[in-house]
């Protein structure tokens, strides 16, 4: 148990590590969900780890330990006290951060639902009067696209269809719930905060592709987000189709160039080290549970 219980915390550090490599190597519908998985295998693994040492911490000694210490032997504990009370302390920081995350999403929802509310409930496109440009794609039952007139506005008619198809492609392939599961297990594990950013920015990549496949012009879809940027930058407001200004001039560069293959080996591996975390895990559980009875291992 002694090694098995930390490695989930080192693996971490490799994924996130891993993470930006991958997003710019692989196809980024195919890295959005080997990273997102893995990133939910790590999280998971590392916070059933910190409950391990907090429950070795916080459960009685086993039986072989009391029985030696009875003796006169001197016995360590499986872990020691510092670190299981600070499992304990993370443990209540990682709640804080779930909840918070969980708390952010809900709220972001409701409002953008909001903003539909008094539409058709068959109208997928709602354009709202606004002289801020942006545009929203909103998951549900149906799904709603959200564009202001000035986003419309700014773009010529081939824009528009780029525009379209890139949100359509965020509610087609399901990004908003990879992204939640990808920043809630970044919630669990700070470590994965960059495989939560690269996430983030392939689906933003991911629509992009399928834009440029749909209106089968890629030049045209880098035109449509860099006039998309400069019209958001001009207003200075967060960008529609999401860009930021670290993200914008690697999304226009790549729709200028041939698409990513697909690399199965390497998104095999990031499966592979997203499910290393969790059988160590299981190992350290089988051991704690034999020194808690007083089983050798």
């Amino acid at each position: 148990m002694r090694f098995d219980v930390y490695s989930p915390l080192v693996l971490s550090l490799l994924l996130s590590a891993l993470g930006p490599l991958i997003a710019r190597r692989v196809a980024p519908a195919l890295a959005v969900r080997v990273l997102t998985s893995a990133a939910v295998l790590t999280a998971a693994a590392t916070t059933w780890s910190l409950i391990l040492l907090a429950t070795a911490l916080l459960g009685d000694a086993p039986p072989v330990l009391r029985e030696a210490r009875e003796n006169g032997r001197t016995v360590t504990d499986p872990v020691p006290e510092v670190i299981g009370l600070a499992a304990c302390l993370a443990l209540a920081a990682i709640a804080l951060r779930v909840y918070r995350a969980v708390r952010t999403e809900r709220c972001t929802r409701r409002t953008l639902r909001r903003l539909c509310a008094g539409h058709p409930a068959d109208s997928e496109l709602i354009v709202a009067a606004s002289d801020v440009p942006q545009a929203f794609a909103i998951p549900g039952r149906p799904g709603r696209i959200l564009v202001t007139s000035a986003m419309l506005s700014a773009l010529d008619p081939a824009e528009r269809r780029v525009l379209l198809a890139h949100e359509r492609a965020h509610l087609a392939h399901r990004h908003g719930p990879l992204v939640t599961a990808a920043t809630l297990a970044a919630a669990a594990d700070p470590l994965l905060g960059p495989v939560r950013t690269a996430v983030g920015f392939l689906v933003e990549r991911w629509a992009d592709e399928q834009a440029a496949t749909t209106v089968g012009d890629r030049r045209t879809a880098a035109r449509a987000l860099a006039r998309a940027a400069l019209t958001a930058g001009r207003a200075r407001t967060a960008c529609a189709l999401h860009f930021t200004d670290r993200t914008v001039t690697r999304r226009i560069a790549a729709l200028q160039t041939t698409p990513p293959p697909q690399l199965w080996p390497a998104a095999a591996a990031v499966l592979l080290l997203g499910a290393l975390p969790t059988l160590l895990a299981a190992d350290a559980t089988s051991d704690l549970l034999g020194q808690l009875s007083g089983v050798p291992h």
